[in-house]
């Protein structure tokens, strides 16, 4: 996939002045973002942008030829058209599609610098490259230097291992700020830097003047040396568990050079785009309500709302069985700047019982705006829905849970419980809701081998797909691994040494 130089990107006239009008509300209305660039590109380019996560010159592999097949063919078929795409970074840089219409390339413009102002004022994008771009192109570049090297297939299988393990970071780790703490001087071991004060076994020695020849130096010095190995072998390794499985690959498997490369690169892009997995709902609710916000107010003519509201009611359409990020982000949006315009907020509100009162209520505080400022700095999904998500909010979007039926195949209600909704919700955004999975011994029952440690949140892992990840760090780790988990309520390690998977049963997992 190499897009064609001869189709210009560059925006005619038109569009040009559009993205300077909008470009001038937005910023009057207090949106703070990076310069921004705007391309104008066929659906086959926007295709191959999108299957390289928005990054044309990523590293060479088969699941970006693969997703561009399925983004194509999807659009072909008319089952889905991808608007826009825009990429964090410093300058940002958008993609507009070159079919849409004038009124389709006035909402993606206002709803691109909605987003550019997030990237650049949200906390979870603060620790993110804004060079983005020319860091892809470098990785590019050296994964392409190894295939040369090494060969084609040897390095992307290699990509294959290594991608999937890539969600096995710590989506807080770049916000934690680590520093060195000397030990406690009570648990400080002095045997340990003063080998003379170390006691050992001696043999025994019934007069005095015998000891120099019973137990001489040489004698206590190799008895030294033997508990001093027998006390670094009891030493945990880690000291404490590490939620970075990758980075601990890094450090510490029997990795050649070009292999912990490629292992640091899939690392460093997994940490780029997790800000993104953690503000999803927030992030296009915040474009969604500054592109709804400028285009109704400031920019469309009376001939184009129609146009503009039908596509709008696209964007926010729920789905039977899905929910719609860009819909529950800003109906959040638009339900928060009404309670902090109305005074609807602080204790005397919590307080109030009352649903005919809390309805009623109006103080004109007139708060929402710096509220929802407020808000896109410093919260992500989780925090986002679990300090606003309230009662009110559940009845008037109509939110309820839903299972299959058995039976029927269908999707029926199953809860309009607001503390079961919210508890799912918040339930299915934890660590994206995936599995939360911990190293907690490198050097485990002192044979060299890997424990993992699964922190069971009242769901048991896939036995498969816990198997298909060990097997996977087994070929980096190159000895056998274990993952210590919960299944059917019992404490079980799942053991993988390179032939078939066991589980051993009876284990008691919080000692770990």
């Amino acid at each position: 996939m190499v897009m064609d130089p001869r189709l210009t990107s560059e925006l005619t006239p038109e569009l040009k002045d559009i993205v300077s009008e909008i470009e001038s509300h937005a910023r009057n209305l207090g949106l703070d973002f990076f310069p921004t660039i705007f391309e104008m590109v066929d659906y086959q380019q926007m295709s191959e942008i999108a299957a390289y996560g928005g990054f044309p010159t990523r590293y060479p592999h088969w699941r970006f030829g693969m997703e561009y097949e399925r983004i194509a063919k999807s659009y072909e078929y008319g089952l889905s058209l991808i608007y826009e795409m825009v990429i964090n970074n410093d300058p940002c840089y958008a993609y507009l599609l070159r079919s849409n219409s004038i009124v389709d390339q006035k909402t993606v413009i206002a709803h691109v610098y909605g987003h550019c102002d997030f990237f650049k004022n949200n906390y979870c994008f603060s620790h993110t490259n804004r060079k983005m771009l020319d860091e892809m192109a470098n990785h590019g570049s050296r994964v392409r230097r190894y295939i040369e090297e090494v060969g084609h297939d040897e390095v992307e299988s290699f990509i294959d291992i290594c991608l999937s393990l890539e969600n096995l970071i710590d989506q807080h780790g770049p916000h934690i700020r680590r520093e060195y703490k000397p030990k406690d001087k009570d648990n400080y071991d002095e045997s340990l830097v003063s080998p003379d004060k170390l006691p050992v076994p001696k043999l025994p020695s019934l007069r005095g003047y015998m000891e120099g020849y019973i137990n001489p130096d040489s004698y206590v010095k190799e008895q030294q040396a033997k508990v001093i190995l027998e006390k670094e072998k009891e030493k945990k390794f880690p000291e404490s568990s590490i939620r970075d499985v990758l980075k601990f690959l890094l450090d510490f498997a029997p990795l050649n050079s070009w292999q912990r490369d490629v292992l640091s690169i899939v690392r460093e892009e997994a940490y780029y785009f997790a800000p993104q997995g953690q503000t999803k709902i927030m992030n296009e609710g915040w474009a969604v309500y500054w592109h709804s916000k400028i285009l109704t107010q400031l920019v469309l003519k009376d001939s184009e709302v129609i146009d503009y509201c039908d596509h709008y009611a696209g964007v926010v359409q729920m789905s039977g069985q899905r929910l719609n990020p860009y819909k529950l982000g800003v109906e959040m949006m638009r339900h928060i700047e009404k309670r902090w315009n109305k005074g609807q907020f602080g204790l005397e509100y919590t307080l109030c019982d009352d649903p005919q009162v809390r309805r009623n209520w109006n103080k004109n505080t007139n708060k929402g705006m710096e509220k929802l400022f407020e808000i896109r700095k410093y919260h992500n999904d989780i925090t986002f829905l679990d300090e606003f998500l309230d009662e009110d909010f559940c009845e008037d979007a109509q939110l309820f849970t839903w299972v299959q039926d058995r039976r029927s195949g269908q999707a029926i209600i199953h809860d309009r419980d607001f503390k079961t909704i919210k508890r799912d919700l918040l339930d299915s955004m934890t660590n994206f809701g995936q599995p939360i999975i911990d190293v907690v011994d490198g050097n485990y029952r002192n044979r060299g081998e890997l424990l993992l440690r699964h922190k069971h949140q009242g769901k048991d892992l896939k036995i498969d797909w816990a198997v298909e990840t060990l097997k996977n760090i087994f070929k980096i780790w190159n000895r056998p691994v274990n993952i210590a988990t919960i299944i059917e309520s019992e404490g079980k390690v799942i053991h993988y040494d390179g032939a078939e998977p066991r589980i051993e049963k009876g284990i008691n997992i919080e000692s770990y």
